[in-house]
């Protein structure tokens, strides 16, 4: 009989130790949830023009971010860049109002949901310098407002939108508008491998209004990623001409051993055309920014680290192509790169 009081009183004892360790376990990991997460990436890299016989090292990018929740449905992100290119600057900066993954609202500075190429970090990108969309072209932060609501199961689709001032990252003190910049972003998997997006964007180069629309799709499974993209800016009352321009690539990984998590090879093809970014001449109409060029690129990268852990090591070639009176600029002409890529 004391036996079988005292084995009570030991499971009594035990439950009630294990029911405090679990609620305490209960406790710290909704404590680690609020935690703010603390990424990077640092982007290292050798450039040598042939025909110049003149190279250069250069820290492209040294980024770092906090990001996490202030309440289950409020998340916030705050991102600098130490070195864009030698120059400091504020990237991301936002609230967002997410009560599940079907819709979020964020507002704050942003990238502007626009385009594939465009909108990728610099860990995620393919190559070591960007294409012409995505350096010249799409490439908008702002800041607005945006939302985003994804439905559907089999095909799901995602829909953005969102108005911004049209300042841009440094302009926004003095800063007032009864012209907002708007953009709209859809895009689609189909058998969670091909993707289809469209967008367009009114944004604005001084104070002349531009529209550009975008199209791309790209298709990738364990081993090839293909992609396509084109994009088309027009200028308000003919300020300046069309600007088209394309991005069109193909990337082949093999999965290997012995440290190396994997060696892609690649191949890109990019044109645009004469682009104007925001430059006027002696009688203020707007001039060619950027002188149309086509661009074929190599490369091979060697990828170490898996997930939220990233080495890459890039090694491009690329060639371009001018008209004949064309003097490109000393970073726009036929180089070969070695870029060195951390993020964590």
């Amino acid at each position: 009989m004391k036996f079988i009081k005292r084995a009570v009183l030991l499971s009594s004892a035990m439950m009630t130790v294990s029911g405090v360790f679990s609620q305490e376990q209960s406790q710290d990991s909704r404590k680690s949830e609020y935690i703010p997460e603390i990424h990077g990436t640092i982007r290292a890299k050798y450039e040598y023009e042939p025909g110049f016989d003149k190279g250069r090292f250069e820290i492209r990018n040294a980024r770092i971010s906090v990001e996490g929740k202030a309440i289950p449905i409020v998340r916030y992100k705050a991102e600098i860049d130490l070195s864009d290119e030698g120059a400091i600057k504020m990237l991301d900066a936002y609230i967002r109002l997410q009560p599940n993954n079907r819709w979020k609202f964020t507002i704050g500075q942003m990238r502007v949901p626009f385009t594939i190429d465009a909108h990728r970090s610099p860990y995620l990108q393919y190559f070591a310098n960007r294409s012409f969309i995505a350096k010249q072209a799409g490439n908008v932060r702002d800041v607005g407002a945006a939302f985003a609501w994804t439905f559907g199961n089999k095909f799901p689709v995602t829909l953005e939108g969102g108005i911004f001032n049209g300042s841009g990252l440094t302009d926004q003190k003095d800063f007032w508008t009864n012209n907002y910049n708007f953009s709209f972003k859809a895009q689609t998997i189909i058998a969670r491998q091909f993707n289809v997006t469209l967008s367009c964007q009114k944004a604005n180069v001084g104070s002349t209004d531009i529209m550009i629309y975008d199209a791309g799709a790209y298709w990738e499974n364990s081993h090839w990623h293909i992609e396509a993209e084109y994009l088309r800016k027009l200028y308000a009352h003919g300020a300046f001409k069309p600007v088209n321009a394309i991005d069109a690539f193909a990337a082949y990984k093999l999965l290997v051993k012995n440290g190396l998590a994997s060696i892609s090879f690649l191949g890109r093809y990019d044109y645009m055309s004469d682009h104007n970014r925001g430059g006027v001449d002696n009688l203020g109409n707007l001039k060619t920014d950027d002188p149309s060029r086509h661009r074929l690129t190599g490369g091979i990268t060697l990828g170490m680290g898996r997930k939220s852990l990233q080495a890459d090591i890039r090694l491009n070639y690329e060639q371009y192509f001018y008209g004949k009176d064309v003097v490109p600029a000393i970073s726009e002409r036929n180089k070969i790169v070695a870029e060195f890529v951390v993020h964590f």
